[in-house]
């Protein structure tokens, strides 16, 4: 859940006249301090979300792809002690957001934000082993896109596909180690497909139904690096209204969702 608005000034980075203001927000019920974009690419439910499904155990070091101004990975670290983390960012102004957010929150030094596109496999070469990967990949194809750029670059696919996405994430999580993906209810199937191509197996998905008795609009999807288990659907998350407790456990509380 996200919460307050300060203007704390300019984005890093993005100069010019089109630079963007900020704000700050708190995230957790104010476990996370949050510095982001004012308009455009804005932290919400998703990143909190993606989080709490993150089977992390304490010490242990996470990779997040495009991490945008650092939600998930703050969000990660509130819940789990003593983690590390290793972030990959494209825009380069998000990377200096991304690294002032992490020192804001107190955990500079236990935070490494690369800028980096996911599809290049440079990258994927460079990225240390890591017990967890997670990402809220951009949600839709290659085609029309929002008018803001931030926007634009965090929803719509430019250059790298869901499979490059997961490859990546394959690329530095070790043998059992987790893969979770935040996606569109629509694009589940190639999310699963994606994972599988990259080594991941032992297939989780998580309806997030917005109300009660409505279709899920997204879905948490969780897989383990050379798992062999069967798939699994697990019991879905209300996210607003009747039958919301659980979530707001997730959202204002830090609860993990068992993933």
């Amino acid at each position: 859940m996200l919460t307050g608005d300060a203007p704390p000034g300019e984005a890093p980075g993005a100069g010019g006249p089109a630079a963007a203001a900020l704000t700050e927000n708190a995230l957790l019920g104010g476990r996370v301090r949050l510095v982001q974009p004012a308009r455009g690419l804005r932290a919400g439910h998703d990143a909190v979300l993606l989080a709490a499904a993150v089977p992390a155990g304490p010490g242990e070091r996470v990779l997040e792809l495009g991490c945008g101004s650092g939600a998930a990975f703050l969000c990660l670290a509130a819940r789990v002690p003593g983690i590390r983390v290793v972030a990959v960012e494209r825009d380069p102004g998000l990377v200096a957001l991304a690294r002032r957010n992490a020192a804001l929150n107190g955990l500079a030094d236990r935070v490494e934000v690369l800028e980096g596109d996911v599809a290049d496999p440079a990258l994927r070469r460079a990225l240390p082993a890591c017990a967890h990967g997670f990402a809220n990949p951009p949600f839709w194809p290659a085609g029309t896109a929002p008018p803001e750029a931030l926007r634009a670059g965090a929803t719509h696919e430019a250059g790298a596909a869901l499979a490059d996405w997961a490859r990546c994430l394959g690329s530095a999580v070790h043998r059992r180690g987790s893969a979770t993906l935040v996606l569109p209810a629509a694009r589940f199937a190639e999310g699963l497909a994606a994972l599988a191509g990259a080594g991941f197996g032992s297939p989780a998905l998580l309806p997030l139904w917005p109300r009660a008795g409505m279709a899920a609009k997204r879905v948490l999807l969780g897989a383990r690096r050379g798992g062999r288990g069967p798939g699994r659907v697990l019991p879905g998350l209300v996210l607003h209204g009747e039958g919301a407790a659980a979530a707001e456990a997730v959202l204002r509380d830090a609860a993990a969702l068992p993933l």
